[in-house]
């Protein structure tokens, strides 16, 4: 009933008896009986109405022979008429037209105000998320996580062992403020973890709060701005004062940049409600009254559009760089995800962990979630290899296309296309070594070729970039090479080549024509359309000549080494693609036999290697 009363239908019934009121109460009884005025002037004639009651100046009430009441306005004047009633000994009896009640007016008056004000009730519950309180506003929307609600901790965390140290402080300043104040140390202001989306961010505020054992509240940066101005200060006022309360706590704002961009680019200049939103936030964090025992932390994907003054020393005091896991961290965050998942022997962990590299948490997570999703489908009852590596394929490429139905001219080009990618992968020395080779289609693509590093790289050379290149455009080539002509396969290689390549000569100073320079400069006023999104010419019309002939000359240059390799290699090429047709997938260790036999001697290191773990 409570719940009831808070939606539009209970105020739709409020009106409707409202309504019925009017109708019943207000408005006099109709007469039972419908006479027109020529009925009415017929009846009188013959005698069938004896007496009329004349209200008003046109209005005439009576009763007919039969008893029945009747009531009609009389066109015109009303005099003519009392004289046929006279001639025709009708009596007549007069009476003043009656005024309605004074409270019918009122009520006339009131319906309106009613209707409005339940609207404006209606709307403003919605707004405020439906059912909250009208004037609550002001107030924030944080969730409130009492000390014992979090069970997350460190452990819940595989790995990112320098991410944890460093918030393993701000645990510790919670729990024993004395061993640091004895020491002059100060309780750190703020917490600012950065990465790419899909890290951990989150996962690691909720360890801290876990471990802290202190009030936790969660608010994302979108929950302060409102519609209405002065709205997101007001929260932002709230949010701090039960932070007082509850100190000491946790403040954890999601998605910082949300509220956090940087000041002076909006439209609204410095009224903008967003801005007036973060100098309340500023002002709480660090302003002229101290917030003791108050740790904010933030979560954001975008620290280059945050403003300066809320990354300064007093405010985020810690900024902690959340990256993408390394191989022993995914192996880590693999066994947390499928701890509780029935699995196969043949599960090989550490293989999955060096089969993903630059995969998130999130996508490790999602990729465990749908190896169990197929084995379901599949009516297993445990997890083998054969879903998680069909989970890789699907997470990188999407679904299978099992129902497309290919052409053997179009099976003709994805061979030798693929091929061409896979073979160069596993022949150019610095190039990321090919790990699986297939035809069926996937997503958006008629086959794909998966080429992983041997190891995690935190820098790339130029002949790495290089090699690349020429893996990529080694699709179009081997179409040329072997079959005469060219496909619209090669588009998405020829702009991630292209791509690489205008990098390599604006970004990263590797012409040696142009020498080593920086060419283009990101803009930093687009704050709303993103840095990224905006980049400014600061060299001549002469120098962008000159890049686009040194991408051409150096994209010519790898397409030349692709050629080079393919043409010397034709009967490999010609027997991968006679396997892919066959059996349309080829792992890498079938890719290794079909070269090992035209090049013994090309994996003598890794044979000597495999002999020697034997032994």
């Amino acid at each position: 009933m409570k719940k009831f009363s808070k939606s539009i239908g209970f105020y739709i019934v409020i009106i409707a008896i409202g309504v019925l009121i009017a109708q019943y109460i207000i408005a006099p009884n109709q007469p039972q009986e419908e006479v027109s005025y020529s009925q009415f002037i017929k009846q009188v004639k013959t005698g069938k109405i004896e007496k009329v009651t004349i209200i008003g100046e046109n209005l005439i009430r009576g009763n007919l022979a039969d008893g029945k009441k009747f009531e009609i306005n009389v066109p015109g004047t009303i005099e003519k008429l009392e004289g046929l009633l006279r001639a025709n000994d009708v009596k007549i009896e007069t009476k003043p037209e009656p005024e309605p009640p004074w409270w019918t007016g009122l009520f006339a008056y009131l319906l309106p105000t009613i209707i409005l004000i339940a609207a404006w009730i209606f709307i403003m519950n919605k707004m405020q998320g439906g059912g909250k309180k009208m004037m609550s506003f002001g107030k924030n929307k944080a969730q409130l996580h009492k000390e014992g609600d979090t069970k997350v901790t460190f452990d819940d965390v595989a790995n990112y062992e320098e991410v944890k140290e460093e918030l393993q402080e701000v645990v510790e300043f919670l729990k024993h403020p004395d061993k640091f104040s004895r020491l002059g140390a100060e309780i750190p202001k703020g917490v600012l973890m950065l990465g790419p989306p899909g890290t951990g961010k989150t996962l690691m505020a909720r360890a801290v709060s876990g471990e802290a054992g202190v009030p936790f509240f969660f608010i994302s940066g979108s929950d302060f701005v409102e519609m209405f101005v002065g709205v997101g200060a007001s929260r932002v006022r709230d949010l701090f004062e039960q932070g007082k309360e509850n100190a000491p706590c946790i403040v954890f704002i999601d998605e910082l940049d949300a509220v956090g961009r940087q000041r002076g680019a909006g439209v609204g200049g410095g009224n903008d409600e967003r801005e007036q939103t973060l100098n309340q936030l500023l002002v709480e964090m660090d302003g002229f009254e101290p917030n003791e025992g108050i740790i904010v932390m933030g979560a954001t994907n975008r620290p280059d559009v945050l403003d300066k003054a809320l990354l300064r020393p007093g405010r985020f005091d810690r900024q902690i760089p959340v990256g993408k896991p390394d191989y022993k961290a995914r192996k880590g965050i693999l066994e947390i995800h499928v701890e509780d998942k029935p699995i196969t022997d043949d599960v090989d962990l550490e293989v999955l962990a060096r089969r993903t590299p630059g995969f998130t948490g999130a996508d490790l997570e999602n990729l465990a979630n749908e190896a169990a999703i197929l084995a379901a489908r599949r009516d297993k009852e445990e997890i083998s290899m054969l879903e998680f590596d069909d989970s890789i394929d699907r997470v990188i490429a999407g679904p299978k296309r099992k129902s497309r139905v290919i052409s053997d001219k179009e099976k003709d080009i994805v061979s030798y296309h693929e091929t061409g990618h896979a073979l160069l992968g596993e022949l150019l020395a610095e190039a990321d070594p090919t790990h699986k080779v297939t035809i069926i289609p996937r997503g958006r693509a008629g086959g794909f070729t998966i080429n992983l590093p041997e190891e995690d790289k935190s820098f790339v050379t130029k002949t790495e970039l290089q090699h690349k290149v020429s893996s990529l455009l080694g699709g179009r080539v081997a179409e040329e090479i072997f079959l005469d002509d060219i496909s619209t396969g090669a588009q998405n290689d020829l702009e991630r080549a292209t791509k690489i390549v205008r990098r390599m000569v604006t970004d990263y100073g590797m012409s040696e024509k142009l020498g080593p320079l920086t060419l283009g400069q990101k803009q930093n006023d687009q704050v709303f359309l993103g840095r990224d999104l905006s980049r400014s010419r600061n060299y001549s019309e002469e120098v962008a000549a000159e890049i686009d002939k040194e991408i051409k000359k150096l994209v010519e240059s790898c397409y030349q080494k692709a050629e080079e390799i393919l043409s010397e290699n034709s009967e490999i090429v010609e027997d991968m693609v006679a396997a892919l047709k066959e059996k349309e997938t080829l792992e890498k260790e079938d890719i290794k036999e079909i070269i090992i036999e035209y090049k013994p001697g090309f994996y003598d290191e890794e044979a000597n290697d495999l002999e020697e773990d034997d032994q």
